[in-house]
């Protein structure tokens, strides 16, 4: 069971946090002393899975966005360490510094050796900032391009893990070229000559993910979000309030069911229910047999036949675009 922190009880799961507590404070009386209390912790046992049942089968859409952000979630260094072994992480852009935000090196997934990219949020404050709360600056892309090279030149696959709320806007990365170098990772991705798999993992904001989510298979926890701007970010341009965050995080169609069906992804890796914050074990079960199935597909495919697929898969997307109602045209124009 996951402890919870102050700033990782979400709204809807406050009741859920007081039971979860009940149930551990009872657990730890029944080990430090001779009290026989296992009825009362099974009857809390069976509340806990009702209330975490009902809250999790209707999620709404904001609702998955704070279980996306949730500080206890597994972030890519994780995913790296239940995934990958013999990672051997490699730094720097070769051109101006290392970016802690962005987690690359070689290692082996299930005896193959591959190149994992990742950002990384951090799981406390001082590791917050040391990974710059997961928003890469121009070094981090630039970084992520050298190491595709190197998966191509190596003949290996690349597997990335995205988790950021976009790449950093501030002005030292604007002026060191961030929409370039976002801009040249999304092109190297189209050039890697071996497999690429992404995965959504927590957040996918904007082009600070799409810089390493061009990829042969794009898949998504159940439970993450990806989309082009952040619901309080639209909130703010479109009605001019942050009240409407909730409208927006509709509006978006950014969980995975809606982009599953919009084709943007490829395939929904299911959490159980309570989500990846209480199950990690779990979810990296299930991730590990798709990386899995779709690996060996793609590795049958001819370093020719890898590019086509990954640009046909996106220049395809382009057709399930539809063109704006009239009348939503004319409001606007109003």
């Amino acid at each position: 069971m996951v402890q919870e922190t102050p700033e990782a009880v979400l709204d809807f799961e406050a009741e859920i946090v007081t039971v979860e507590e009940k149930i551990a404070h009872l657990e730890q009386i029944s080990k430090e002393e001779d009290v026989d209390i296992q009825k009362e912790v099974k009857r809390l046992k069976t509340k806990l899975n009702r209330l975490l049942t009902e809250a999790y089968q209707n999620l709404t859409p904001w609702q998955k966005t704070q279980i996306a952000r949730h500080p206890n979630r597994p972030h890519t260094i994780d995913f790296i360490n239940a995934l990958i072994e013999d990672f051997v992480p490699l730094c720097g852009d070769r051109c101006f510094a290392d970016d802690n935000a962005m987690l690359g090196g070689i290692g082996k997934f299930e005896g193959i050796s591959v190149v994992v990219l990742g950002q990384e949020k951090g799981h406390d404050l001082d590791t917050r900032m040391e990974h710059n709360f997961g928003m890469a600056k121009p070094e981090g892309y630039r970084k992520a391009q050298r190491l595709m090279d190197l998966a191509s030149r190596l003949n290996l696959p690349v597997l990335t893990f995205v988790d950021t709320a976009g790449a950093y806007p501030g002005v030292d990365a604007e002026e060191r070229g961030q929409a370039e170098a976002i801009a040249s990772s999304i092109e190297k991705c189209f050039q890697v000559k071996t497999p690429i798999i992404s995965t959504i993992i927590g957040e996918g904001g904007s082009g600070g993910a799409i810089a390493i989510a061009t990829a042969n298979v794009v898949m998504m926890l159940s439970n993450a979000i990806y989309s082009v701007i952040s619901p309080e970010g639209c909130a703010s341009i479109l009605w001019r309030s942050a009240d409407k965050v909730q409208e927006a995080t509709e509006a978006l169609k950014l969980t995975a069911q809606d982009l599953k069906k919009l084709k943007v992804i490829d395939e929904i890796i299911e959490e159980p229910i309570g989500g990846a914050h209480r199950h990690q074990k779990a979810v990296f079960d299930s991730l590990r047999a798709a990386l899995r199935k779709h690996l060996s597909e793609l590795l049958k495919l001819t370093p020719a036949e890898l590019k086509k697929a990954r640009t046909d898969k996106f220049l395809n997307m382009t057709k399930n675009l539809k063109p704006a109602p009239a009348s939503t045209t004319a409001k606007k124009k109003k």
